[in-house]
């Protein structure tokens, strides 16, 4: 396979090649290279389709299929991505089919489904791929016409000619194939999009509602094994021995065998599996009696006491505002540990052998995991292949992939093919967690203004990441400081939907409500004058802008009618900024049977260009459920080392008849698109809790409110 080669300036280069004799694939990656040929060999078949950032397949009938290369959690980019490439290839979305992509390190960049950001870092990508297919489309057709590449146009998979010549992209594709790649091409503007902006139904509705295989669980391969995992009963015990005498008994399992601290029951089906695994006998050393939810809190409120802190931000004189205050408002809040809880349980497929490495299953950090496997089995990381399936939730958790690695050992030591599937408790009891947190805010208060603000953060094995320093309020108070003190524990923590916002978020947004109470201003107007104030400092390491916030602010108000009477009914405020993306909410509360309810959260969002609506909205409502579910109800406590919560039965979720109705607004914009699967989550709880307060008078500063003060 040869590569092609091209001098361009944007270091941009399309390989196409034929597949079967019946299209052509066209791939755009965007490399360092220089000093590259400037022609397609007249081989084509010999080609080598690889180095793509985002490639298209059209057959000669014109049909055109748009591989996804991120891994697709519900997030909808399987969707969202390709109709970027057809938006810019200028073909009809009903003509196109999608595919998932696998793997491919050379040929495309951050294949990851995390931080909302596979549109974000994409966006130029995706679009010029599809530009430069075009054109180079465009160019075969005025060859073929003899005439001025310029005078040409596309619409909808044709290329056109004033003098009324029309021609279709399949007529054109092994021409094209052996024409120069533009060093420049065209991106539509946006007043002159079809098929971004429009709402477009997700790609595997119909898959998925006639349960086709898509997901890991639903991968079988003729040979291969099942195993079921065991890991240590508390967290940061080590395993002494195993006696599998009894488990070796049940019907259909193979073997036991140990994987460093772990062990895994080798079996013909799942079942036996399981079965097998209730019938170990394991012993292990002395529990760490400090992993414990009430040792950290211990820990977390003696961190305030002592003032052990690591300065994050400092702004202004903090010390010299605080003491000239006129008054002092000081606030604690705080959330437990969180499991991720996905629909679809940790699975994976490993077929390990002494010349290749296959692994098939859902995972949100392909390439990070195929290198962790290499890594461990001292393997090259060529030698490893891994294709994605559809991820049945993924929230953070599939980030790591533990689960991963475990089916490539237990497939390296007994030399088979084998799919790894975890039970709920498996996950639940020794997963990844959300951080413990407690915050503790301080303002200081001066002629009626905010004149200091001190955020401490005290964290069981939070990731102290400094860019949330540089959200609001950083910018928009003159004295600022934010400090964090992380408690360090074997209960195993990670990123969790919307990492660090989920919770910070409900802390000041909470903060903020109570300061608008204690300066005697509506909570709107305290943000708005906040914003104001971060436009005139001009703050170069602010992340969010002050204008797109206010804009939000005061789209959801006039969408809710906040501050306007309505019988029965109480509001609560929240706004924040988060992946990129500005969100206001308002939530609507009622009494119903002596208790509040939230009936209705109004939304307003500025993420950019919305490339689908009917996505973008889900995402949205899901994030918003999330948080008040989670807000609510969700506690994982740790006894001793132990996780108490094992299952649904003791770990509460919202339910469906549970989730209030949702009016979501997108500011309509011609920025480049910013992050949708995460940032609706984090203002959701304090917009709850300020409308419960509203309504009944009572502060809510604990997660989950129904065991901490919600029925008092």
């Amino acid at each position: 396979m040869k590569t092609l080669k091209n001098k361009m300036d944007r270091k941009t280069f399309i390989k196409v090649s034929l597949l079967s004799g019946t299209g052509i694939i066209f791939g755009v990656n965007y490399l360092q290279a220089s000093d590259i040929s400037s022609k397609m060999p007249n081989d084509l078949e010999s080609l080598n389709y690889n180095n793509f950032n985002a490639y298209i397949q059209i057959a000669n009938n014109g049909m055109v299929t748009i591989y996804a290369p991120n891994p697709e959690i519900g997030q909808g980019v399987k969707t969202s991505m390709p109709m970027i490439v057809a938006e810019e290839l200028d073909v009809v979305w009903e003509n196109v089919s999608v595919k998932q992509a696998n793997l491919d390190t050379a040929n495309f960049k951050r294949q990851v489904a995390g931080g909302s950001q596979s549109i974000r870092y994409s966006w130029m990508h995706l679009r010029e791929a599809g530009a430069t297919a075009r054109q180079m489309l465009i160019n075969a057709a005025a060859i073929e016409w003899n005439v001025n590449a310029s005078d040409c146009k596309t619409n909808s998979g044709f290329v056109i000619h004033p003098n009324g010549k029309k021609i279709g992209y399949g007529d054109l594709v092994v021409k094209a194939a052996k024409l120069e790649v533009p060093t420049k091409v065209t991106l539509k503007e946006p007043k002159y999009f079809k098929i971004i902006g429009k709402q477009a139904r997700n790609v595997d509705n119909f898959k998925i509602t006639q349960g086709d295989s898509l997901y890991g669980m639903d991968y079988f391969e003729e040979g291969m094994v099942y195993a079921s995992i065991i890991h240590p009963p508390a967290f940061g015990q080590k395993l002494i021995n195993i006696d599998d005498s009894e488990a070796l008994k049940v019907k259909g399992v193979l073997e036991v065998i140990r994987i460093g601290n772990n062990i895994a029951v080798i079996a013909t089906d799942t079942w036996a599996a399981f079965k097998g695994k209730k019938q170990v006998t394991a012993t292990y050393d002395e529990v760490n009696k400090k992993e414990d939810s009430n040792y950290f809190d211990a820990q977390m409120d003696k961190a305030f006491e002592s003032g052990e802190f690591k300065k994050i931000r400092e702004d202004g004189n903090v010390l010299e505002a605080f003491s000239k205050a006129d008054k002092v408002v000081e606030r604690v809040y705080e959330a437990p540990f969180l499991a991720h809880n996905t629909m679809e349980p940790m699975n994976f497929f490993a077929n390990v052998t002494p010349s290749k490495i296959e692994l098939k299953g859902p995972i949100q950090t392909p390439e990070g995991t195929a290198n962790q496997v290499a890594r461990i089995l001292k393997r090259e990381v060529s030698e490893v292949t891994l294709e994605m399936c559809r991820i049945g939730g993924g929230f953070g958790r599939r980030l790591k992939g533990d689960y991963v690695i475990e089916a490539a050992l237990i497939s390296d030591k007994i030399k088979k093919p084998v799919k790894l599937v975890y039970t709920r408790e498996d996950d639940m009891t020794a997963g990844l967690y959300r951080p413990k947190v407690k915050y503790k805010i301080k303002a200081a208060i001066k002629n009626g203004k905010v004149t200091g603000y001190h955020l401490q953060e005290a964290s069981v094995n939070a990731t102290v990441n400094k860019m949330r320093a540089d959200f609001f309020p950083s910018g928009a108070v003159d004295n600022l400081l934010i400090e964090t003190h992380r408690i360090k524990s074997k209960v195993t923590c990670f990123a969790w939907r919307a990492p660090i916002c989920n919770i910070l978020a409900f802390a000041e947004q909470s903060f903020f409500d109570e300061l608008a109470i204690e300066l005697n201003t509506s909570p709107v107007q305290l943000r708005l004058d906040l914003l104001e104030n971060a436009k005139n400092h001009k703050d170069k390491n602010m992340q969010y802008s002050p204008d797109r916030m206010q804009a939000v602010i005061k789209k959801v108000v006039a969408d809710a009618n906040f501050g306007t009477s309505k019988k029965g009914v109480y509001q609560g405020f929240s706004a924040y900024y988060s992946h990129n993306s500005h969100v206001a909410q308002i939530a609507e509360v009622e009494i119903k049977d002596h208790q509040p309810v939230v009936t209705k959260v109004y939304c307003a969002v500025d993420c950019g260009i919305v490339v689908n609506p009917l996505g973008a909205q889900a995402q949205a409502e899901g994030g918003i459920i999330d948080g008040i579910g989670h807000a609510m109800y969700s506690e994982q406590i740790v006894e001793k080392g132990v996780a108490q919560n094992t299952n649904f039965h003791q770990y509460r979720l919202i339910r469906l008849k549970e989730a209030p109705e949702i009016h979501v607004s997108f500011i309509k914009s011609d920025e480049a698109p910013t992050g949708m699967g995460e940032p609706t989550l984090p203002p959701a709880p304090a917009a709850l809790a300020n409308a419960i307060y509203a309504a009944t008078g009572n502060r809510l500063r604990k997660h989950p409110f129904v065991t901490n003060g919600l029925n008092s």
